[in-house]
């Protein structure tokens, strides 16, 4: 039987297995205002929109979200739900090639790859609560818990809030901190110090989204080595390779160069890898085709050496991060980690440093709260 077969859950003439067929997709769209303006080098926002998507089968029903545009919602329900419903939930392959088949005019980067990737990992969710599972046990876990690093330091902040937030992160064990820049870079040098002065001699990254040119990003990755920055990312755009390449191989030692967050192929993937472009390649699984997306990029790092890591949304990624060989890491990113206490009972709290799931729970171990959540609901 083929994918593109609808089911009925009834056995196959080849005799295998009574399939799952789902019965229904929903999405809903909710804006979560910030609790501070906030700002990083190219972007300014004050909320946070998350598309949460659910699908039932066979009694169960599946959870998945991204963050994006309340568009996406839209797009599931009208769209894709359509190439699901009485489908086998249990071909989550067969279900990914459909969905990027089925938008292929409608473009398969951006809005289109964010909502594939919500009900990818509700579709991951479903089939591990249907075995009865945790979702990192289904996966193959090679990890009980991940390492992360705390992430947030926006430029709109004050230094002292800077300095709140990150010995929050230090007092929760976290051995890597991460601050936005390239706003104003000359005050950057300055916020740099504060936040060193505060993490002592742990780990000190620095994001600029993409707001320098090659040459700009050069001269202040080599000031930012003064404070001992050991992780630079997305110092030019990711679309700038070239850019990306030099800094990897010009820049100062014991820097890494990180970029990834925007893609959502695995072509994007391997155009930055085979460019040789970053140390470290970040992967977004509420961006690159949810779960089984994030799995193939994580396979790409592992055949070429090159480390892993995830990017925010550390909720959706849990699961997955304790599965894959080549992460070196997953981001607490302030935003998400709000949100995803807000609305999910289950989501994970940092221990010495680290997440870890839930192992009593099956699936990806997450509760929607729906009432919590329905005063941010757009309709």
């Amino acid at each position: 039987m083929t994918t593109d077969d609808r089911t009925d859950g009834k056995r196959t003439p080849s005799g295998q297995q009574d399939l799952v067929p789902i019965h229904a997709v929903r999405a809903r769209a909710y804006t979560i205002p910030t609790d501070a303006p906030e700002a990083d080098g190219t972007l300014e926002w004050n909320a946070t929109t998350i598309i949460v998507v659910e699908i039932d089968a066979g009694g169960k029903t599946g959870l998945g979200y991204t963050y994006t545009d309340a568009c996406a919602a839209r797009l599931i329900q009208d769209t894709l739900a359509s190439q699901l419903v009485g489908r086998d939930a249990m071909d989550i392959e067969g279900l990914w090639q459909r969905l990027y088949r089925h938008v292929r005019n409608l473009g398969r980067a951006g809005i289109a790859s964010t909502a594939i990737s919500a009900i990818d990992a509700a579709l991951w969710d479903v089939k591990a609560l249907l075995l009865d599972l945790p979702l990192a046990r289904l996966l193959g876990a090679v990890r009980d818990r991940v390492p992360v690093y705390g992430s947030g330091g926006f430029t709109t902040y004050s230094d002292g809030r800077m300095r709140e937030q990150l010995r929050l992160w230090k007092d929760h064990g976290c051995r890597w901190f991460k601050i936005k820049v390239g706003r104003d870079p000359e005050r950057d040098l300055e916020r740099i110090r504060v936040a060193r002065r505060a993490i002592g001699e742990a780990g000190l990254f620095v994001d600029a989204n993409g707001a320098f040119h090659a040459k700009a990003a050069l001269h202040y990755a080599r000031r930012y080595a003064e404070q001992g920055v050991a992780w630079f990312e997305e110092p030019v755009s990711s679309d700038d390779t070239d850019g990306l390449r030099m800094l990897k191989h010009q820049g100062p030692a014991g820097m890494d160069i990180a970029a990834g967050e925007y893609g959502y192929t695995a072509a994007d993937f391997r155009h930055l890898l085979q460019a040789d472009a970053v140390d470290v390649l970040q992967a977004d699984a509420s961006r690159c085709g949810g779960i089984t997306g994030f799995l193939k990029t994580a396979a790409l790092c592992e055949a070429l050496q090159v480390p892993l890591s995830a990017h925010c949304a550390p909720a959706l990624h849990l699961h997955a991060a304790c599965a894959v060989r080549p992460l070196a890491h997953q981001e607490w990113f302030h935003d998400h980690v709000r949100i995803e206490d807000m609305l999910f009972d289950g989501a994970p709290r940092v221990r010495d440093g680290t997440i870890a799931p839930d192992w009593s729970r099956p699936g990806c171990g997450l509760a929607f709260k729906r009432l919590d959540a329905a005063p941010y609901a757009i309709s």
